[in-house]
This record gives C-alpha cells, sequence and structure tokens, in this order.
C-alpha cells in the first residue's frame, strides 16, 4: 500500500474516532479501520469507533466486523493499541489473534500504562508497525486524552461570544443575544463534542441556562460543571431541576455551607470542594478534580469573570471566539473581566488557526502554541 492511500485511510479512521467525543470518557475516542488489499485493489472491511462509555475500544470493534478478511489485513487506528489488562483484555493481543499483517498507527499513547508497549508487543509478534501518518490531527482529536494524562486535567475550550464592540452582555449583566443562529448551532456542535460544558455562578445566576446539547438525533448532554465558590446555585435552577436527566457537579470552595451541599446532593447534583480565596476558586485545583473523575475535555460557556480567570492562570487550550458585527452599546459588560480581549486574541500562548463566517457572524478558533 502506497503512501497516498494511508493518508486516505487514516483519514478515515480519524473521522471515525471523532464520532465518540464527549461520549467515551474517561477513555479516548478512537478510531479504527481495517483494510485487505485484493487483486483489484485495496478494500475496507472493518470499522470502529470507541463507543459511549469507553467500550468496546475501537480496535476490537473493527476487527469484529471485519472478521476472517482481518487475516493479513492491515489495521489503521488513531492510538496505539492498548496493552495493558483493564476493564477489558488488551487490544494488542486482539490485533495479533485476528491475524493482522501491518498497523498503521497516527500516535504512541501517553497513558504510562502503554507508552509504546502496544506497538512493541505487535513487533514482537512480527507485524509491521507504522508511526505517524495523521499524527497532527490526531494529536488535536486526543487533545483531552494527552493533556489529562500528562497534566492531570482535561483539555479547555473557552467559547465567547462578543459583539462589535467588544461586549458579552448589558448593563448589570443582563443577557442578550449577540450572534446569529448559525453561530448558534456551531456552540451545540462544540456541546456535543465535549465531555463537560462549564460556566460561573454569574452566568448560572444571571442566565439560569440548561446548558444541554440541542442537536437533532443527541440524546445525551454533557456533564453541566458550575464553579460556585459559596454555593449559590438555586435549587429551583433549570440545571438543579434537571440534575436527575443530566449530570451536574458543583464544585464549591471548603467554607461553603454544609447545609446547602446537603440540599443539592437531594436533588442529585454531585458537590466538590477545593480551595478558595473570597469565594475564588483554585482553578487548577478545580481543573484537577474534574481529571480525577476522567473528564478530559471541558467546554468554557460563560461568564467573563471566570474566562478572564482562565486567561490570567493560562488554563485555555483552545478558544473559540463567535464575533457579531452588531453593537452593544454603553454600558454592556465587557467579554474578559478587567482584561482588554487582546489578552486573548493576541496571548503569546495561543495561535490563530482558522477563521471563517457563519452567516453574518466570524468565527476565530486558536489553539495553545
Amino acid at each position: 500500500m502506497n503512501g497516498s492511500d494511508d493518508a486516505r485511510f487514516m483519514a478515515l479512521a480519524l473521522a471515525l474516532g471523532r464520532r465518540g467525543l464527549g461520549r467515551t470518557w474517561p477513555n479516548p475516542s478512537v478510531g479504527a479501520v481495517v483494510v485487505h488489499e485484493a487483486a483489484d485493489g485495496s478494500v475496507v472491511v472493518g470499522r470502529g469507533w470507541t463507543q459511549p462509555g469507553g467500550r468496546p475500544h475501537a480496535e476490537t470493534e473493527a476487527l469484529a466486523r471485519a472478521g476472517a478478511a482481518a487475516r493479513g489485513a492491515t489495521l489503521y487506528v488513531t492510538l496505539e493499541p492498548c496493552s495493558h489488562h483493564g476493564k477489558t483484555p488488551p487490544c494488542a493481543d486482539a490485533v495479533v489473534a485476528a491475524g493482522i499483517a501491518r498497523v498503521v498507527s497516527a500516535l504512541e499513547d501517553p497513558n504510562p500504562a502503554v507508552r509504546g508497549e502496544g506497538h512493541a508487543r505487535l513487533h514482537a509478534r512480527g507485524i509491521a508497525v507504522e508511526v505517524g501518518i495523521g499524527a497532527e490531527t490526531a494529536r488535536h482529536d486526543h487533545a483531552g486524552h494527552i493533556r489529562r494524562v500528562n497534566d492531570g486535567r482535561p483539555h479547555i475550550t473557552l467559547k465567547l461570544a462578543i459583539s462589535a464592540d467588544g461586549k458579552a452582555g448589558l448593563a448589570g449583566r443582563r443577557p442578550v443575544p449577540i450572534t446569529g443562529a448559525p453561530a448558534t448551532a456551531r456552540v451545540h456542535r462544540l456541546r456535543s463534542m465535549s465531555d463537560a460544558i462549564m460556566v460561573g455562578i454569574g452566568t448560572a445566576l444571571a442566565d439560569d441556562p440548561s446548558l444541554t446539547c440541542r442537536l437533532p438525533g443527541m440524546s445525551q448532554s454533557p456533564v453541566r460543571v458550575v464553579l460556585d465558590g459559596g454555593l449559590r446555585l438555586p435549587l429551583a435552577s433549570k440545571l438543579v431541576e434537571s440534575a436527575q436527566e443530566t449530570p451536574v457537579w458543583v464544585i464549591a470552595g471548603e467554607a461553603a455551607p454544609a447545609a446547602r451541599e446537603h440540599a443539592l446532593r437531594t436533588r442529585g447534583v454531585e458537590v466538590m470542594r477545593v480551595a478558595a480565596a473570597d469565594d475564588r476558586l483554585d482553578l487548577v485545583a478545580a481543573m484537577r478534580q474534574l481529571g480525577e473523575r476522567g473528564i478530559t475535555r471541558v467546554m468554557v460557556e460563560g461568564g467573563p469573570i471566570l474566562a478572564a480567570a482562565l486567561v490570567t492562570s493560562d488554563l485555555i487550550d483552545e478558544a473559540v471566539l463567535f464575533r457579531s458585527p452588531h453593537l452593544l452599546g454603553g454600558g454592556g459588560i465587557d467579554a474578559l473581566e478587567g482584561l482588554r480581549l487582546t489578552a486573548l486574541s493576541q496571548s503569546p500562548h495561543l495561535v490563530l488557526r482558522a477563521t471563517e463566517r457563519l452567516g453574518l457572524d466570524r468565527v476565530e478558533s486558536f489553539t495553545r502554541a
């Protein structure tokens, strides 16, 4: 098989892997393709992606679909096959048992339980292994898994909707629609690819949001997370009232009232605690709490105080700015509390990756440098 074929089939595996984003945590969302080389060309005989909850893994899904056609075939996989016994047997052993002749893997898994051992096990059994095709895209797709393994916290994406004069809301912190329907649809798509959606208590109080993913065919929304140092989240809020259907996690300060925690817990809300000063939470500790619970990708949607704190703490791995051509006028609140927007858009820690038009709005996407 030539290099162009390898790139084409890896692109298919990557596309399959993205199907599971937001639904496989704590495991990475992997894609796999089994390709058999016949006299009349290469034929895809099996496809797979990590299933909801993280199991079955992509490789075993693809191999099961390929059946006997996997013998002598090539397996394309977006992350190194696992080599350890977890809740399922090692995927590397399944690859060997299926009779795969060659494995093309985009990335070595940084997980200390794997970290090259899967590739080594395959090589030791006479399987040709090639690593690196599609690596740049795979690193982006697996950014949550990589960040959690390396730094103990999720990959954090900040979403901001900004008026032409740099505002995120009306005077008095009143919410107002800023961008159009195409941008709203994109936000819901971003939500669908996240393990958790996060807001600060200010946004929860001002907007009373649902923070669910409202896309056709979507039956599952991400975990809703509220940073609430003093446990002020109202019991009658939409988040609390829907906690039995879609999880709500509140991260509070160590000194927040125990009675409030009890009241929230009785309604199905999970409460975690971290150190805080004047109700300002230790953001690094908060993110590590999420990482310990298996969250790999967090989308932050508000508000200006939380966004500014994340910028100041250098915790933003991606940012998506939805810029409206409309003005909000004097008295509106800034998108970043106490900071110029350039603290984000011209940050030395972030680089502009792409710009595009969505209706009348412009979208700018940044990633960590």
